[in-house]
């Protein structure tokens, strides 16, 4: 670090610990008017906190890039303003501008302590050199929160979209609707199995009624689910075999015979029905049903 340099940065590092309050307010009314932020004490105990973070990386010797990106305190404040606007709602031309409001109000905050114009551009390159490097951490921060709260929506649709349902006594459904993928295959077989252990299922029924097409990756998905369901100890009944799906099934020449199908979901409860009678027992009589004696 030159002579030059270190004075430039005390000089900075005196004006943020000098006028740390009057600067994050004008910080503040800078994204109020870039960045359509809405001022609070959270706000400016942010900014607060993020100025004391730059005027302590001020005083190491670390570069002004390094700054950013290797002092904890001031990263670490970048990193919870940049996830705080993402999940939010803001966009990232606001998350941006707020970088952007920070360097206008530093630069504004030198011209008022100095005359000089040397000074003013040597603390605007080190001003622009340290926000530069700050907008791309809080820019990129921000990307990777939105693409976090993206991946969790995604995941709750996909266990929304995929309810398991008892539909009798030690009998467990789930009606697939949509195409059925290997992630979505995967939540399938965790919440099934899950509800074959919770419930003490004994046969679980899988419903493609409302699956479009099947072909031969997602024949695949269903004989691994049957295959987990049967590792369980539990018999895996497939329904809604409609025509379209049965043809297409036979002209791919995809074998699932290792599954019992079933042409409706009615028709897969009856069979499991069936299968959990004692043997030797006879259909289950319909409620309100009198014997009569023969003799």
């Amino acid at each position: 670090m030159t002579q030059d340099a270190a004075t430039v940065r005390n000089f900075l590092f005196a004006i943020l610990a000098e006028g740390g309050p009057r600067l994050a307010g004008e910080w503040l009314s800078l994204q109020q008017r870039h960045a359509d932020v809405t001022t609070g004490e959270d706000l400016r105990d942010e900014a607060e906190t993020v100025l004391a973070a730059l005027a302590d990386g001020l005083r190491t010797d670390l570069s002004p890039e390094e700054v950013v990106s290797g002092h904890p305190p001031l990263r670490d404040a970048l990193v919870g303003l940049s996830l705080r606007r993402a999940r939010g709602g803001a966009t990232p031309t606001a998350t941006a501008m707020s970088t952007l409001a920070l360097k206008e109000a530093l630069l504004a905050a030198v011209m008022r302590q100095s005359a000089d114009a040397q000074v003013h551009y040597d603390a605007a390159v080190l001003l622009n050199r340290l926000l530069d490097a700050a907008g791309v951490l809080t820019f990129s921060t921000y990307v990777q929160g939105r693409e976090e709260i993206i991946r969790a929506q995604h995941d709750q649709m996909l266990e929304l979209s995929t309810p398991v349902l008892r539909l009798w006594r030690h009998v467990v459904g789930v009606p697939l609707i949509g195409t059925l993928d290997t992630t979505r295959t995967q939540v399938v077989m965790n919440g099934l199995l899950e509800a074959i252990q919770a419930q003490e299922a004994r046969v679980a029924i899988i419903d493609i009624t409302g699956v479009p097409t099947v072909d031969t990756a997602v024949a695949q998905h269903l004989l691994q689910t049957a295959d987990a369901v049967r590792l369980m100890g539990a018999e895996c009944l497939l329904s809604g075999i409609r025509p379209p799906i049965a043809q297409t099934i036979t002209r791919l020449g995809i074998d699932l015979s290792a599954i019992t199908t079933r042409a409706t979901l009615a028709g897969a409860l009856a069979d499991a029905i069936r299968l959990l009678e004692p043997p030797g027992s006879g259909p289950p009589r319909q409620a309100g049903a009198r014997s009569h004696a023969t003799g």
